[in-house]
């Protein structure tokens, strides 16, 4: 084997490039020898980078050309518990981030919820999408390939599902723009966040639609999927799993627990997450979800890109006679407790925490109860910020925590 200084020289010379160094070093070599060319060419310390706790040949199915690990502090929030579809009991939620202030304020969430009861959750819709688009000649013909899907989804279903142990297919709805045929497949993936499997799934199904229909495709993604891009069609139609939580918190408890009252929240909620939210055109109608989201994807080895879709969420709060109601919806929650970066020790190891590692049983049942805790975690975060904000305590919870 070769040792990491004698690739980086080969690197430098041009007898190598930085993707071939497998070729001819083990993982943990080759990632040294990226290291040692990084700190020679730009005078950079990775030391640090460099200290992981995993196997560097572990990582290789979720990584290209490494030098190391990023690592981010991680924290848990809890016990949050959760009367879910699939998620019962009490959860603790692992939650990796960089922003001070943001598992204390979530914590406070979560602890006002627990004293309430617990919140409810519940996966309301799944399938994972994959839209391709095709041209055609003209109109006619768009109308004649959308038809033909529409009579032949078992055909396609076959082909799809050929390509799968575990994926099928549960619809393809057409949509035409002229001399474009869009179509928008959507799969039950089960315990996997499922993209790739839909992307291989719908390659196959695409080859029988050009063969019995005039379609020619021009890209196995057309954008009405639509992945890593916030999109009105995720918002109405889901993506993933669309998934709720709430809560009934007594009007005595918001005054104890979050220094605030009902009605004060109820028009935070109303002014800041609805109104402001419609003024500016978003398609998320909360205070932070994304906060949430994104920390706890990156904690459990969920793709981090897909947080777009995930904080898709509107939030809603009303002053009930028993006290105050409040609930999230993430509409396009992308999440899978196996593939993808959940087979790293880290992220594995936070799956642990919560109990919903690897495949469930029933499958798509450990999916769907990470749906369902992460639901419950934005709700505990949606909670506390607006009551921050209607008690005016924002700005001084951050300089109390010195963030």
């Amino acid at each position: 084997m070769t040792d990491a200084e004698t690739l980086a020289r080969k690197v430098q010379d041009g007898e190598l490039r930085l993707y071939e160094l497998e070729d001819h070093a083990d993982a943990e070599t080759a990632a040294a020898a990226r290291r040692q060319l990084l700190a020679e060419e730009v005078g950079a310390d990775l030391e640090t980078v460099g200290e992981y706790a995993f196997d560097a040949a572990d990582a290789e199915p979720n990584i290209e050309n490494m030098v190391g690990a990023a690592q981010i502090p991680m924290g848990v929030v809890g016990p949050l518990p959760v009367d879910g579809g699939a998620a019962e009991g009490e959860h603790y939620l692992p939650l990796a981030t960089t922003e001070g202030a943001l598992l204390a304020s979530v914590n406070r969430g979560v602890s006002t919820i627990r004293h309430a009861g617990g919140a409810t959750a519940r996966v309301l819709k799944s399938g994972m999408t994959r839209a391709p688009v095709f041209k055609v000649d003209d109109v006619a013909e768009a109308g004649e390939v959308s038809a033909w899907v529409r009579e032949h989804v078992a055909e396609l279903a076959d082909a799809a599902e050929a390509t799968t142990s575990h994926g099928e297919l549960q619809d393809v709805t057409p949509y035409v723009v002229g001399d474009s045929v869009f179509l928008r497949f959507s799969y039950d993936t089960k315990d996997a966040m499922g993209m790739n499997m839909a992307t291989i799934a719908t390659e196959a199904a695409c080859d029988v639609i050009e063969a019995e229909t005039p379609a020619d495709l021009v890209a196995l993604s057309g954008n009405l999927c639509s992945d890593k891009k916030p999109a009105a069609i995720n918002a109405v139609e889901g993506r993933g799993r669309t998934v709720s939580a709430d809560v009934l918190i007594p009007h005595e408890q918001v005054e104890e627990r979050l220094d605030t009252t009902t009605a004060a929240i109820a028009e935070a909620n109303t002014r800041k997450n609805l109104v402001g939210s419609a003024k500016a055109g978003a398609l998320g109608f909360n205070a932070h979800a994304a906060n949430v989201v994104a920390a706890a994807f990156l904690a459990l080895g969920q793709d981090a890109a897909q947080v777009v879709e995930g904080s898709n969420t509107i939030t809603t709060v009303d002053a009930r006679e028993e006290g105050l109601y409040a609930s999230v919806t993430l509409a396009s929650l992308e999440v899978g407790t196996v593939g993808g970066g959940t087979s790293l020790p880290t992220q594995s190891e936070a799956l642990d925490v919560l109990g919903y590692g690897g495949g469930g049983d029933p499958a798509g049942s450990n999916a769907d109860a990470l749906a369902e805790v992460i639901a419950a975690g934005v709700l505990a975060g949606e909670l506390s910020l607006l009551a921050a904000l209607s008690s005016r305590h924002l700005s001084s919870a951050h300089a109390e925590l010195g963030r």
